[in-house]
């Protein structure tokens, strides 16, 4: 298998394949895992010499749905911006597979969002599997977007030209996010984009087998994990975007994965029968690429292709 990957790409993947990491069969796993993670993150801010200067950031609690808890959340905007223009706005929503992740750790990808695309952009935290299962997240990521519409005025970005964004767990709240925004009435989206998004509970495809342990998110966390996550439910929509089956409504949606990614499969499911339905859907699937390549291994090409197609799809969305 790795012979197949992404030559550029494949030292960064050969570091983490060697590095032990714990796995997520008991909440003592779990917990040891958020501390890697955390640990990890730190390590890499301090090595790019700290946050990234040219956004600004600020953090807020923001209220839940009903009497759910807040939601913490933190915003972005690029510090060279008018202070009075009306910029275009991102939700923002990180990964972790329902159990990891917090604001910190994708802290880089958000800001260069808002960077890169002149937006200001909200990075909802929510709460974590197991402690808090299934629809706890799905409710955080929704409560976090109607409070950004509910104060577009006071951050500076123009509620007309919104967009959902997420990669892995963070890509299956964002599908989840944009059909409760249909079901719910609002608020409108420009797009939603899902990068290798999460969407499968049943793990029964060829690329869920055949890429088992590459040495990222592998079959056996993916498993865990979404026995964590829906603690004996059965999966709904807002679960699984994959069951959906009626997209009318919903904003056009953006998805990308790699080759030797263990959701390929579920995501060119997801693509194909948006396609069938004939809903709006751009879709890239990228030879070589395994879970998470960009964010591994940053300055590959392979990745710079990764992250200028999906900069380009926000920057079109939000076109005014």
């Amino acid at each position: 298998m790795l012979d197949r990957v992404d030559p550029e790409s494949r030292p960064a993947l050969e570091v983490v394949r060697s590095t032990p990491r714990p796995g997520l069969t008991t909440l003592d796993d779990i917990v040891a895992r958020r501390e890697r993670s955390d640990r990890l993150n730190a390590e890499a801010v301090a090595a790019a010499g700290g946050p990234d200067p040219s956004v600004r950031r600020e953090d807020r609690l923001t209220p839940g749905l009903d009497d759910d808890p807040d939601v913490p959340v933190r915003i972005y905007r690029p510090a060279d911006a008018d202070p009075g223009a009306r910029l275009p706005g991102i939700l923002f929503i990180h990964s972790g597979g329902m159990l990891l992740g917090s604001l910190d750790g994708e802290d880089r990808t958000a800001a260069q969002y808002a960077r890169e695309v002149g937006a200001v952009v909200v990075s909802s935290g929510y709460r974590k599997a197991p402690e808090h299962p299934h629809p706890a997240q799905s409710r955080d990521c929704f409560a976090a977007l109607r409070w950004m519409v509910d104060h577009a005025a006071e951050l500076g970005f123009d509620p007309e030209r919104l967009v959902v964004v997420g990669g892995s767990a963070g890509g299956n709240l964002a599908l989840a996010t944009a059909l409760r925004a249909r079901d719910e009435h609002g608020p409108a989206l420009r797009l939603v984009l899902a990068a290798y998004p999460m969407l499968d509970p049943s793990n029964t495809t060829a690329s869920s087998h055949a890429i088992a342990d590459l040495g990222l998110w592998d079959r056996a966390d993916n498993l865990a994990a979404w026995s964590w996550w829906l603690g004996g439910q059965e999966p709904d929509t807002y679960a699984s975007p994959l069951l959906e089956d009626d997209w009318s409504g919903v904003a056009p949606v953006f998805l990308d994965v790699g080759t030797l990614d263990l959701f390929r499969d579920e995501d060119i499911a997801l693509a194909t029968a948006l396609a069938a339905q004939g809903h709006p859907v751009e879709f890239h699937l990228y030879p070589g690429a395994y879970h998470g390549s960009e964010e591994l291994a940053p300055e590959a090409s392979l990745s710079r292709r990764i992250v200028a197609a999906r900069l380009d799809a926000l920057r079109r969305a939000v076109a005014t």
